[in-house]
Parts: C-alpha cells; sequence; structure tokens
C-alpha cells in the first residue's frame, strides 16, 4: 500500500526529520550518505532534510547551483519512488540565469512542488547573488495540508500567518548555533500563533562560515514539544501525526476565529 494512501486511510502520517551534517559543495557525497537514512528509518510516509542538504548554505551559488533536471532533485524523485514515500528539502538552483533557494517537495510518483525561499539572510549575503520568491505555497500531502519555509522565513510571521489554508509548517533550515536560543523561541511561536504543527529540520556539524548545533523538534499546536532530535549530532526522530487531534484541538478552542484579516503588500 502506498504511504501517502495510509495517511488518508488512518488520518496519520508518520514524518521523519532528518538532523543531517552536510559535506559543503558536494552532492555527490552528500547524496551517497543520505541514502542510508531511509533504510535506517524505514516506514514514514515523509522525509523531511535541512535546507540545502546536498551543499550546505552557499551564498556564492557560481559553479555549486544546480541547474533543471537537478541532479540532487532527481535523486530525491529515484528515492521517493523506490521507497513510496515523499521527500523534502531545499537545493540551490539556477533557473533562467537566476539562482534560488528552493524547497521542494517530492511526491511518490515523481511529482514536485516547489516554494522559492521568499526572504533571503541579507547578513549573510544571500540576497546579493539568489532571487526572492513571490509566492506562498501550501501543499497537501496526505490529507495534510503544508506551508514550506526555508530558514530565515522563520523570523517573519506575517508571510507564514495561517489563513485557515494549512494544518503544519515545515522549516528547513541552516541556523547556526550563536542564534539556537530565537530559532526554539519562534518556532514555538509559530505553533501556538497559527494553532498549527510545526516540524523544524535544522543541520548539524559546520561550514566554512559557522557551527550548526541542530535543534530539530516536531512541535505540536500549543507549541509543545512532540519529539526532537539531540543537539549536535547527527540523528532522525519519527512522529506521527494526526489530523483529527488538529481538527479537535482547534475546534475546542478555536483561536483562528479572531484573527485579523489583512492583505499581503509586495
Amino acid at each position: 500500500m502506498a504511504c501517502a494512501a495510509y495517511a488518508v486511510i488512518f488520518g496519520i502520517m508518520k514524518i521523519t526529520l532528518l538532523q543531517r551534517d552536510i559535506i559543503w559543495a558536494d552532492p555527490e557525497a552528500n547524496m551517497r550518505r543520505n541514502a542510508q537514512v531511509f533504510r535506517e528509518n524505514a516506514g514514514s510516509d515523509l522525509y523531511v532534510f535541512p535546507e540545502m542538504f546536498s551543499t550546505g548554505f552557499c551564498t556564492g551559488p557560481e559553479g555549486v547551483a544546480e541547474r533543471l533536471p537537478s541532479v540532487t532533485l532527481e535523486w530525491m524523485k529515484e528515492q521517493a519512488s523506490g521507497y513510496g514515500c515523499a521527500i523534502a528539502g531545499s537545493i540551490a538552483i539556477e533557473e533562467d540565469g537566476k539562482y534560488f533557494n528552493r524547497f521542494c517537495f517530492v511526491f511518490p510518483d515523481g511529482k514536485c512542488v516547489s516554494y522559492d525561499k521568499r526572504h533571503l539572510f541579507t547578513y549573510g549575503g544571500e540576497h546579493l547573488k539568489f532571487t526572492r520568491g513571490e509566492e506562498r505555497v501550501v501543499v497537501t500531502f496526505g490529507g495534510l495540508r503544508i506551508l514550506p519555509e526555508i530558514c530565515y522565513d522563520l523570523r517573519f510571521p506575517v508571510w507564514s500567518r495561517n489563513r485557515g489554508d494549512y494544518d503544519m509548517i515545515i522549516y528547513v533550515a541552516n541556523w547556526p548555533v550563536q542564534r539556537a536560543y530565537a530559532w526554539k523561541q519562534l518556532l514555538r511561536a509559530r505553533a501556538i500563533e497559527n494553532q498549527c504543527y510545526v516540524a523544524g529540520v535544522n543541520r548539524c556539524g559546520s561550514d566554512p562560515c559557522n557551527g550548526y548545533g541542530g535543534g530539530t523538534v516536531f512541535l505540536d499546536p500549543s507549541g509543545k514539544a512532540v519529539a526532537g532530535c539531540p543537539d549536535g549530532v547527527e540523528s532522525s526522530v519519527t512522529v506521527e501525526v494526526d489530523t483529527d487531534l488538529l481538527d479537535e484541538a482547534r475546534r475546542s478552542f478555536p483561536v483562528l476565529d479572531d484573527a485579523d484579516s489583512f492583505v499581503l503588500g509586495g
């Protein structure tokens, strides 16, 4: 039975969050290392990798960003098809002479829905080379509506404000250890204010610029941690997401009904 069908029938989805170290600017090496995670964490419906999981957070994308058909994206499609699951993570993509930090959500049948990072990390120079995304995207998989977001997006709550159109936010990140406190608090705030599940998947290890402590966690709509990875080491955690429980939480305490209406400007 396909994983997506399992999630629809029983109202429960198994999600594995993958806190990985990343070999700098070497997609082939990272793909070889990451192939094992599906065998070690068999049976999940969705696997989530960190931001730019095949290269590390390269703000100088020349010679590193992948042109379509992307090697990493094709690898994701192969794994998704082979294991009957969905896979998510962001990739540095070159397209039409522009660079994008692109969140790719790959379905078991090979279909891909993508979201280009809206808030580029100006402090680290990401805006100098990359083009920001303009479209807010919601992915529906196994009856669960998912809002994909990337790292620095976490600091901007208006962009991720729940309009009644999603059930879970996934944040993939290369969030450095010196700002780990902010990572943990902002994830909790996004869950509480949007009354949704939040999956925060951060890398560990180091690159030429920063060290990363992980802090990968899955939060319920009250902001409480359901499960997480230990700080500082490669690890994974698998959780079961029950959409019925989410619906009941929203019915019993309908906070979103009182949210302010707004129009997002350019």
